[in-house]
């Protein structure tokens, strides 16, 4: 249960985020969602608010990569709900997959900073930015991970490591925070959303939707879910149940797989470099 919480999402104006921020204002939650575009994210917070009848969405505009940027999106946020019970980053890119057999060193070494500048040091900022709150409320921090953080092919080397890096953010966190604060993430699969690519690879433009749409939906044959929705809304129910401090009261340091049964899967692919 987390009616009355006060959420704090980044990259929120669209896919998972905003996915989340319905699910949480529908659940009674008041919801500041933060997205570095304006537009983008005010649309979203009118379309959540006419959904529910009710004004629990506040939009904000920072760059989860800029210290003072956050902070001045969590003063907004205190000023409107005066509290924040649960903190979640997620905003983050894709690398497209991208394999070190594909790049040069140059190419590779600015794929590299912007990936880990957003998945990882924006996660830790955040963080940064609302620990102190957290500890107020007896809060919770859930990051958004993806099955990346714990297999390969779920994109490039450095979306694997910057996910691998937040798995580790999880436990270290959860660990410094305890035991006030709790902190866990969730690992998502593949779902259709505008996740976009990192400037330096020319991938600004690009979705993850596109990559999705060439899959018919309701059909994934890698996963023992075949049938498993990749509709971003489908993935939100372990957030709250991690998020609710009666649900989630005793978990911290964990991450819930909702991947459909990646673990589960047998020895059916070959290797990655069959081809070169």
């Amino acid at each position: 249960m987390v009616e009355g919480q006060a959420v704090f999402i980044t990259g929120a104006g669209s896919g998972l985020g905003k996915a989340l921020a319905m699910r949480f204002a529908q659940e009674g939650a008041r919801v500041s969602i933060l997205d570095i575009n304006k537009e983008r994210v005010t649309e979203a917070a009118e379309e959540i608010n006419n959904s529910v009848g009710d004004d629990r969405v506040l939009p904000l505009t920072a760059d989860v990569r800029n210290p003072d940027s956050l902070h001045q999106a969590v003063d907004a946020h205190l000023e409107q709900f005066g509290s924040i019970d649960t903190v979640i980053p997620n905003a983050g890119i894709w690398d497209y997959n991208r394999s070190i057999t594909r790049m040069g060193g140059e190419e590779i070494a600015a794929l590299f900073d912007e990936i880990m500048s957003i998945n990882v040091k924006g996660y830790l900022l955040t963080v940064e930015a609302t620990w102190r709150e957290l500890l107020k409320s007896r809060g919770s921090v859930v990051m958004t991970l993806s099955n990346a953080a714990y297999y390969a092919a779920g994109g490039g080397v450095s979306y694997t490591a910057s996910k691998f890096a937040a798995r580790g953010m999880v436990i270290q966190l959860a660990y410094e925070l305890a035991p006030k604060v709790r902190v866990n993430g969730v690992a998502v699969g593949g779902m259709r959303t505008n996740l976009s690519g990192p400037v330096a690879g020319g991938l600004q433009e690009r979705k993850f939707s596109d990559v999705m749409d060439k899959r018919p939906e309701g059909g994934n044959p890698y996963i023992p879910l075949h049938d498993v929705s990749t509709q971003p809304e489908t993935f939100t129910g372990p957030y709250v149940m991690l998020a609710s401090k009666s649900d989630g009261a005793n978990i911290t340091g964990h991450i819930v797989n909702i991947d459909g049964g990646i673990a589960a899967r047998g020895f059916a692919n070959s290797a990655g470099g069959d081809s070169l």
